[in-house]
């Protein structure tokens, strides 16, 4: 069956859609986008969900969003809740946050602080290892209370990012090195000593995957959006095919300032399409964060930097995190699946934990330039969302000079829903 029979057909069960799924991954080219039901179609979006939102890492959240012993926020995976909660020994756990009693949700709040973890149904009680303290007498004399703790997801940490996977078994591959080398080029900011300035959320009515490959280029960039190339140079890093003579001699100059001050710069890269994928690169020349007219957004600069030109260290996390972590702040973004077509993204704003609000940084500032770019952006997936559903679309070509990020993010894409699906 070629690639447009496959187009015509219509997946009767779950399973056939699985099928049709991998049947299409296989045969489709690597330079263009994908089928139509890739992007709207419930049946692969339930496979989307299992196969990569409930069996690989997820970047959820930062560790000075919980800076305490029951500091806690909570996520949704789709219809899966998770709680994300400091421990008594300064550990990071996450739940799923649904009781161990009759399923109801033990936090419903998004943030918050707690000395033990009450389910308001029935008042179960759980520690904040998830070790269930209290069912009352109701349950009976023969009720083992050890068999009912919450149900954990498994947890890492690395340079202050919180990583969690839902599956049975979390993936082992290259993730570990990535861990080892994030909290290496974070060690300059001291994470654990910053604090949430200042979040968004905002709705896009498009697939998470249009959501990802629209940041994953910067071909619309000078159409759509002034704010940001305020400060943002379009190349990716010096081996992009657009780089020019002139931003290669600002990424020297810079680097040996980054030297001077031992701040790790080099480009590193894991797993197929460059999965996880960490790069500093320099601002334009003269501006220090992004910000509207380039000038700092905080008066306290981060860990132990002290030159404010420190550029734009972007960090990659497929399937769902980008980042960006300069002198005086840093910005790390999270798309989450609602539906076939439907995402959140999740924009969270960190400064100095000593940093004063309206004295040192004003979140309106800080979040003026991305603010305008995530509804630029937001536009342009639900604009793409609705030609998709066309009956006209059918897979156009990626520039492989332009878009070679998205090619790169359709290989670990394809490369990752086929393995699942196999296992």
């Amino acid at each position: 069956m070629n690639q447009n029979d496959l187009l015509n057909t219509t997946s009767a069960t779950y399973s056939d859609a699985k099928q049709d799924m991998a049947n299409m991954l296989e045969s489709r080219p690597a330079n263009y986008s994908l089928p139509q039901p890739f992007y709207n179609d419930p049946q692969f979006f339930r496979a989307d969900m299992e196969e990569v939102f409930q069996k690989e890492w997820l970047f959820v959240g930062m560790t000075s969003e919980v800076p305490e012993r029951g500091d806690y926020f909570t996520v949704e995976i789709g219809q899966n809740p998770v709680l994300i909660v400091r421990d008594a020994d300064g550990s990071v756990n996450a739940f799923h946050n649904t009781c161990r009693h009759r399923g109801s949700r033990v936090c419903t709040e998004h943030r918050g602080k707690v000395a033990n973890l009450v389910c308001p149904y029935h008042q179960w009680t759980y520690d904040l290892k998830g070790n269930l303290l209290f069912a009352g007498t109701e349950m009976g004399e023969g009720f083992d209370m050890k068999q009912h703790g919450l149900k954990k997801a498994h947890t890492k940490t690395a340079g202050g990012f919180i990583f969690i996977c839902l599956g049975k078994e979390a993936p082992q591959g290259d993730f570990d090195q990535f861990l080892e080398t994030l909290e290496e080029y974070m060690e300059p900011y001291d994470v654990e000593n910053t604090k949430l300035a200042v979040e968004s959320n905002m709705y896009e009515k498009a697939n998470w995957k249009l959501v990802l490959e629209n940041n994953r280029e910067c071909y619309h960039c000078a159409g759509s959006h002034p704010e940001l190339l305020n400060t943002l140079l379009e190349w990716d890093d010096t081996n992009d095919p657009r780089a020019s003579e002139e931003f290669k001699a600002l990424v020297a100059e810079q680097a040996a300032d980054w030297d001077a001050e031992g701040i790790p710069h080099e480009h590193k890269s894991f797993g197929p399409g460059l999965r996880n994928r960490i790069v500093r690169m320099p601002l334009k020349k003269g501006t220090k964060v992004m910000t509207i007219d380039g000038e700092s957004g905080c008066s306290k600069l981060l860990g132990r930097i002290k030159n404010p030109h420190m550029g734009s260290m972007r960090i990659l996390h497929l399937p769902n995190s980008w980042n960006h972590m300069q002198s005086d702040h840093f910005i790390v973004f999270r798309v989450l699946p609602i539906s076939a077509q439907e995402s959140l993204v999740t924009t969270k704003w960190f400064v100095h934990k000593d940093a004063v609000e309206g004295v040192d940084y004003d979140p309106a500032r800080l979040r003026q330039v991305w603010d305008a770019t995530n509804d630029q952006d937001r536009i342009l997936g639900e604009e793409n969302q609705l030609g998709i559903n066309s009956v006209g679309y059918q897979p156009g070509p990626y520039s492989e000079t332009f878009e070679f990020g998205i090619i790169n993010f359709m290989e670990w894409y394809s490369s990752t829903v086929q393995k699942n699906l196999k296992g």
